[in-house]
């Protein structure tokens, strides 16, 4: 794997895209789902693209698309009031960066084929004091010997959980298109999910912990083990066929669907290749869209953060028998648990500041691969590659290119415990496949 070449600046960089016409003034309110430490951050999209439409043209069409998507344009900033997160809708504008890289597309893919370290050139890092006083919205566009172009995005997850980035980059990249209005509105208010007064936690909540002052546990903390070590990512391709092969293994006895199966896969192969002591209780928690869940639903257009986490639970001896139907089993029945009630209780545990999301011994899946990203057209074709700018030791489903029924597992772990993952990952197939199989090289 080959160091990216430096990214070149030209002029000053970056530049604030501003609303193209006046937008409301005002505060906007975050739900207790959107406002929660487990979300302070930004998520990182890159994608490349064969031919790159004029920049020009880009940042008119942001102007025009962050009139509809105005808190984007605005600032995060802490409530005098409450102390919540809230979004001071000023018009400040998106930060957005032009750079040249000396590259091609083709380069790009094979010399650089997951993320690493230098694809970091690929956006420009804005320097601020913390995370919350950096823009909601940075962009960088760099554009490629060839005549191609590598767009990568950072959007503040408290304003937009993955849909609502997908939601928002759709729209833009149709205003970039066609003059014509979006096709989707972005309903902004958050206050549907208000919590209930007084609150009422109803539910049990195993994905969550109250943080204390004393740590009593003798648990093995994995995150903190995990984020200590020098970290190497992975990336497998899982094609159709390989994840009907998958799902055969827990049939005919259990239906499921492609995410619960390689969810519980990951997970199961996640926990052997950690060599976790067996009678240790290890948590899957993954993301669950409740937009139609609730009762009323959602809006169309919400872009807020929509989800919730399920959580499945299991001693270790249990996911590493060999067979997925145990863990397949547990994902379903986390993923049955999520209803409105479930969701009102979630956000009324929030209301409880000391909450947090439970990640010391859990593994966190997110799921790209359904949010419509490779489908984004600027002009010049979809995307070669998308994808995340950054790996981690949170699990991402991703989308391949030019193949949508196909899913990439992204992941960083320490070296060795890579090693043991990718085997295990596998090990369902038989020798003569694996070595048929590149995509799981």
């Amino acid at each position: 794997m080959q160091e990216l070449p430096d990214c070149l600046y030209e002029g000053n960089q970056p530049t604030l895209i501003t609303p193209s016409s006046p937008t409301p003034n005002h505060s906007l309110y975050l739900s207790n789902l959107d406002d929660h430490h487990f979300l302070r951050f930004s998520i990182k999209y890159l994608y490349l693209f064969q031919k790159s439409p004029s920049s020009q043209t880009l940042k008119d069409s942001l102007s025009r698309v962050l009139v509809d998507y105005y808190p984007l344009a605005g600032r995060i900033k802490v409530s005098d009031v409450s102390a919540k997160l809230e979004v001071d809708c000023n018009g400040e504008g998106a930060v957005f960066a032009e750079a040249f890289m000396d590259i091609t597309c083709q380069e790009f893919l094979e010399h650089s084929p997951k993320p690493n370290k230098s694809w970091r050139k690929l956006l420009f890092k804005v320097q601020a004091p913390s995370f919350l006083e950096i823009p909601p919205l940075v962009i960088q566009v760099t554009h490629l010997r060839c005549g191609g172009m590598i767009l990568c995005t950072a959007i503040n997850h408290c304003l937009c959980d993955g849909i609502g980035t997908s939601q928002f980059l759709h729209a833009w990249a149709h205003a970039n298109n066609t003059n014509a209005s979006l096709l989707v509105q972005p309903f902004h208010s958050r206050h549907m999910l208000d919590p209930r007064d007084p609150p009422r936690v109803t539910h049990s909540h195993p994905g969550f912990t109250r943080t204390t002052v004393e740590k009593t546990s003798t648990n093995f903390n994995i995150c903190k083990y995990l984020q200590s070590q020098p970290l190497a990512p992975t990336t497998l391709t899982f094609t159709p066929s390989l994840i009907l092969r998958l799902k055969k293994t827990c049939a005919p006895s259990l239906k499921c669907t492609t995410f619960e199966a390689l969810a519980a896969h990951t997970w199961c192969s996640w926990a052997r290749s950690l060599d976790l002591p067996l009678t240790m209780q290890v948590k899957l928690l993954f993301s669950v869209n409740m937009r139609k869940k609730l009762s009323p639903e959602l809006p169309q257009g919400y872009y807020g953060n929509g989800f919730v986490l399920a959580c499945a639970e299991s001693k270790v001896q249990d996911l590493v028998s060999g067979n997925i139907y145990h863990a397949v089993k547990l994902v379903q029945d986390a993923k049955a648990r999520i209803t409105d009630g479930y969701v009102r209780s979630t956000i009324d545990l929030l209301e409880d500041k000391t909450v947090k999301t439970d990640v010391s011994c859990s593994l966190v899946i997110s799921q790209w691969a359904k949010l419509g990203l490779e489908e984004l057209e600027f002009g010049g074709g979809r995307p070669m590659y998308t994808g995340s700018l950054t790996s981690d030791i949170y699990c991402l489903f991703l989308p391949v290119a030019g193949n949508l029924d196909a899913i990439k597992v992204q992941v960083s772990l320490p070296e060795d415990v890579v090693q043991r993952l990718e085997y295990y990952m596998v090990k369902f197939l038989d020798g003569k496949d694996k070595e048929e199989d590149h995509s799981l090289a």
